[in-house]
């Protein structure tokens, strides 16, 4: 009987530690698994192009190659230049169209008459390719700093306006009927409902805008740039310096994760602030 018991103890012993263990990963799931698949793609790629060089090098690199072209880079202090000059552009392009895109965007959806009159330009410029507008941004703006946080502007802007009109649009009738019902003003409908229930969508327009302000990083520097990230990239693929190609995107890709997440825990502090549908009906 003792030992039955002591057998049970054990078996309890062992389900709180599973069951602990179970909890960690419930709780970091998303960080172990994001992991594993990165740590088994790196491990793949470097088998794939540096052990086994199963493909060219002057085509393809290898997480260990990128790794040494980055450390290389950093050391000599190339890359330092081009870092500044790329974040100087993405900055003002970014901070640009947010200071211009919410308001506007908030005003296209809270008055009618606003919105009758932009949507079709707003709608048309959407639709339009970026890059089909870089000839003129050049023309009008010059090959300096200018353009590039020019067509930075324009394409970041517009899925951030948008955000913001439809959020505005998709206030809940019932949280307006609600407040107009208890005798609030015009501002103080806006400023307790509709800017709430707003909120996530301007983020989410703001996380959009991130990556099309990048890509209008690279487009700029592209085609009319003698330094930047982008210019890196296009001189590096010129001249077959696989290793520095990948440096550049890498670049682009955890500054984009980094502004992402940035984003993404902005976002959380603000989940209390949004107006509940339930609590007023």
């Amino acid at each position: 009987m003792a030992d039955q018991t002591a057998e049970e103890l054990l078996l309890d012993v062992r389900v709180a530690e599973a069951s602990w263990l179970y909890r960690f990963y419930l709780t970091q799931e998303k960080k172990i698994l994001g992991t594993t698949a990165v740590v088994i793609f790196l491990t793949i790629w470097e088998l794939v192009g540096s052990t086994f060089q199963l493909i060219n090098p002057m085509f393809m690199s290898a997480p260990s190659f990128v790794w040494k072209a980055a450390v290389g880079l950093f050391v000599s202090g190339e890359i330092y230049n081009d870092l500044y000059v790329s974040s100087v552009e993405f900055a003002w392009g970014y901070a640009l169209s947010v200071l211009f895109a919410v308001p506007f965007g908030i005003a296209c959806g809270w008055y009618k008459r606003v919105s009758y009159v932009f949507d079709p330009f707003i709608n048309a410029m959407n639709a339009t390719p970026r890059v089909a507008l870089l000839p003129l941004v050049i023309i009008w703006l010059g090959i300096g700093i200018l353009s590039k946080v020019g067509i930075i502007f324009l394409g970041a802007v517009f899925p951030i306006l948008i955000n913001t009109r439809d959020g505005v649009k998709t206030t809940p009738y019932n949280l307006l009927l609600a407040a107009r019902s208890f005798g609030a003003s015009e501002w103080q409908i806006f400023k307790s409902v509709v800017l709430p229930s707003t909120l996530p969508f301007i983020l989410t327009g703001l996380r959009l805008g991130v990556g099309r302000a990048l890509i209008g990083v690279m487009v700029g520097e592209l085609y009319a740039a003698t330094a930047g990230i982008g210019f890196m990239i296009t001189v590096a693929g010129a001249t077959f310096q696989t290793d520095k190609v990948f440096v550049g995107i890498l670049v682009f890709a955890l500054s984009g994760m980094t502004c992402m997440e940035l984003l993404t825990k902005l976002e959380s502090r603000f989940d209390k602030w949004r107006p509940k549908v339930g609590a007023a009906a």
